[in-house]
């Protein structure tokens, strides 16, 4: 079994190679380097890494010579202040219409209004407490995706949330009232695993109750003692990752196999992509996705030999 003929689409993430929330964490790689080794991976679908070409032009030219698809970039938003909306959503139809040239489906997208994430890695904060949003929070919040997803319509896309540690939509109840509060029509969900669990939600249930709206797909596993130290110690998410929080599937706690059954099951046919998210000076990035591709292959072979008749 390979690759392609999994049922969904299997991409990986550059984080596994250069950090975005911790920004010391592959710092030194170059695109080329990232691409050719995802290239090299058998993989073609991809985020964008902040050491990718910013121009246009340049970034094709990249993507085009490695043969890779890009398949959203995270965008994020601050919605819970009211008057922030016209520009944010000015700043937001750019990004839908710029992802659109090539050839995106979905729009990563998080609210960081309240959030830890909010502040600029580089100065070395490491807040542990998120600002919940309020009532008028959530109202503001709503109204703003909701207009951002017709905005995603509009060009033949959708709008993902992307529920992520250190924000104000991590938890099982913030989650529930962001897929009850917003349009099913307009607001989809990006499920994913590692933050989904960090965040105190149950992976399959989670996957389970809102399989209908899920587009996109992180597969990241957690390392269970780092959690319950991160807990205890009351690390932020950054200092958790640093820890060691994040690998790939099939090096953590996590249970893969009903994720993938769920999704098989149900047909979903959208990119999952492979995130570690560790420091790959201590973690090689190539070796550990090598290891999560063959896990990944191995886990949906499992599943469809012992569910002949069903899948």
């Amino acid at each position: 079994m390979s690759l392609e003929q999994v049922s969904f689409q299997v991409g990986i993430h550059p984080i596994n190679w250069v950090g975005e929330d911790v920004l010391e964490h592959g710092d030194f790689y170059t695109h080329e380097q990232v691409m050719g080794e995802i290239a090299a991976l058998g993989f073609k679908g991809t985020e964008i890494s902040r050491k990718f070409p910013t121009d246009k032009l340049e970034l094709k030219k990249a993507l085009n010579h490695h043969d890779l698809q890009l398949t959203t970039q995270w965008k994020s938003v601050l919605f819970s202040d009211s008057k922030r909306h016209k520009e944010e959503l000015k700043s937001y139809r750019a990004h839908v219409e710029f992802l659109k040239e090539f050839g995106c489906k979905v729009i990563s997208t998080a609210e960081i209004g309240g959030s830890i994430l909010n502040q600029d890695p580089r100065r070395g904060q490491d807040e542990t407490d998120v600002n919940r949003l309020d009532s008028d929070g959530w109202k503001y919040v709503v109204e703003g995706l909701n207009q951002a997803g017709e905005i995603a319509k509009e060009n033949g896309m959708d709008l993902v949330y992307h529920h992520h540690a250190g924000t104000v939509v991590e938890q099982p109840e913030e989650i529930d009232q962001l897929m009850e509060m917003t349009d099913k029509n307009l607001v989809s969900l990006l499920y994913d695993t590692g933050h989904g669990y960090y965040g105190g939600n149950d992976p399959v249930q989670l996957l389970e109750k809102y399989i209908d709206r899920v587009k996109y797909v992180h597969l990241k596993d957690v390392r269970q003692d780092v959690l319950e130290r991160a807990r205890k110690e009351k690390f932020g998410i950054r200092k958790s990752i640093r820890s060691g929080l994040f690998t790939v599937p099939g090096d953590g706690v996590l249970d893969f196999e009903p994720i993938f059954k769920t999704l098989i099951e149900n047909n979903y046919s959208g990119w999952a992509l492979i995130e570690g998210e560790q420091d790959p000076i201590d973690h090689n990035p190539y070796e550990y996705a090598k290891k999560s591709k063959q896990f990944i292959i191995d886990t949906i072979g499992k599943i469809r030999a012992t569910n002949m008749t069903k899948i």
